[in-house]
């Protein structure tokens, strides 16, 4: 047999290596909330393997943290499982569209509690060969969200038919007090001007106050 002189053995053309595969990729869907804001936190981790079966499911009290602390827990505890495990590809899936935009570079980490922990998970995600971060609703993170307050209920104490009427309230909720945002009016439309992390269709009453003139 004659072998064409671009190809060698145990190589791709040109004797080049032959490429990698991709390594098929675990997906975790993460939470993590308070009660109180800050207050009890807690979060709650499901891990599913390349075929789509639950091979973990993680929970933790955390101690009283705000929901943002809470959700970044969630990362690194995922993050950390992938590690432990010798995962090498993982897709997160958050309902955190804050915490998303941080870890894809969209958003700057502002606040001084979140930093240490963004740079922990960032860290922790560089180093496997595949890393991707989505948002989803919350509708399609029910499971972790259940994990996180099942955590939350067996430090309370608190029966899971009364859990539900304060599950993680304060969780990517409306302040209970007003807050203050800066926006810009620019084309008919009124655009934040700063982050506001809330659930979707969520109703909200805004007072115009200019702050300068046009």
């Amino acid at each position: 047999m004659v072998r064409s002189p671009h190809t060698s053995r145990g190589g791709g053309l040109f004797g080049e290596p032959e490429p990698q595969a991709k390594p098929a990729a675990y997906r975790a869907n993460i939470d993590g909330g308070s009660r109180g804001n800050p207050g009890p936190a807690s979060y709650g981790v499901v891990v599913r393997d390349p075929k789509g079966e639950i091979v973990a499911r993680l929970k933790k009290y955390i101690g009283r943290m705000t929901n943002n602390v809470a959700e970044y827990y969630g990362l690194i505890a995922a993050l950390d499982y992938a590690q432990s495990n010798n995962i090498r590809a993982l897709r997160i899936e958050s309902d955190s569209e804050l915490l998303v935009k941080q870890m894809r570079g969209q958003y700057k980490v502002k606040s001084e509690d979140l930093k240490p922990l963004f740079e922990r998970a960032k860290k922790m995600s560089q180093s496997l060969a595949s890393f991707r971060i989505d948002h989803v609703y919350r509708e399609q993170n029910a499971e972790a969200d259940a994990l996180a307050n099942e955590a939350m209920d067996e430090v309370s104490g608190a029966p899971r038919a009364e859990a539900g009427k304060g599950k993680m309230e304060n969780r990517n909720s409306v302040p209970a007090e007003p807050k203050k945002l800066k926006a810009r009016y620019y084309k008919g439309l009124l655009q934040l001007t700063e982050p506001l992390d809330l659930p979707d269709d969520t109703e909200v009453e805004i007072l115009l106050r200019p702050l300068k003139r046009p």
